[in-house]
Parts: C-alpha cells; structure tokens; sequence
C-alpha cells in the first residue's frame, strides 16, 4: 500500500477529482484545505508569503499509484511556478475500523 500526498492549487481540486474518479479501483480520498509556500518563493516582511492551495491525501494499492500519480499531474497542471508536488510514501499497516478488516483490505 502506498500514501500519495498532493499539494495543488485550489481552483485545479474539481478538475483532480473529476479525473480520479475515472481510476480504476481507487477506492477514497481526503482534501484538505492549506496554504504554504515552495521554492523560489518570495518572503515577505512578516515572514513566508502563503499561499492558498489543496492537499490530497490518497492511500491505495500498489497497482493504481502509477495511475493515480499520472492522473493528479495531468489535471492539476498549468504550467505555472507553484502548481504543486506529490509525495508517495509506504504504508505499513492499516486497519478499517468499521468491519476490522486489515492491509489492503482495509483500503
């Protein structure tokens, strides 16, 4: 099981989740809103310009976070400074509370 996390731009969320719900087997998402800055970002006198922006945060199968990485990349790309990054990370357990079903059953 992996965990992607993504930063992107606020007004690019529609379009990302548009695009993730045509992924095969991709079970759920999280979004929250953030802001925060990048690098080459200005600072400003009363410390980091923030920006306003979206995290994602997706744990699925191994077989879909190619799909998923290659998804979030194409809808949430404009070609502008700061449209985002995506992080993938290894999850060593999970557990659905629910049902108590664990691993990648639980996703």
């Amino acid at each position: 099981m992996k965990e992607i996390k993504a930063y992107i731009k606020r007004h690019k969320l529609d379009p990302v989740v548009t695009a993730l719900r045509k992924v095969g087997n991709l079970t759920g998402m999280s979004v929250l809103h953030s802001s925060g800055f990048g690098q080459g970002w200005r600072i400003g006198e009363g410390g980091a310009d923030c920006r306003p922006g979206v995290k994602i945060e997706i744990v699925c199968k191994d077989e879909v976070v190619d799909a998923v990485v290659k998804t979030i990349a194409a809808a949430a790309h404009t070609g502008l400074k700061g449209d985002g990054i995506i992080f993938v990370s290894e999850i060593g357990q999970a557990l659905r509370i629910s049902t108590g079903e664990g691993g990648e059953d639980a996703v």
